[in-house]
């Protein structure tokens, strides 16, 4: 359960930042900020899931790896 926690909050602090780049780029090119948030959207949904698990990582298995 708290994997799901640590994955909605860094997916929220992606998707915010996601905005912001896509916002950026639109003041720049606008027909390219659909295509860049799109992306970065898919992007921040994968570093969201390899954060939450790092994070989340049992402490014994660290451990016994030594």
């Amino acid at each position: 359960m708290q994997l799901i926690f640590y994955y909605v909050g860094f997916m929220a602090l992606g998707d915010v930042a996601d905005y912001l780049i896509g916002l950026l780029v639109e003041r720049v090119w606008p027909q390219a900020s659909l295509l860049t948030f799109l992306g970065l959207y898919f992007v921040f949904l994968w570093i969201a899931w390899l954060l939450a698990v790092k994070v989340t990582e049992p402490k014994a298995s660290k451990q016994a790896a030594s």
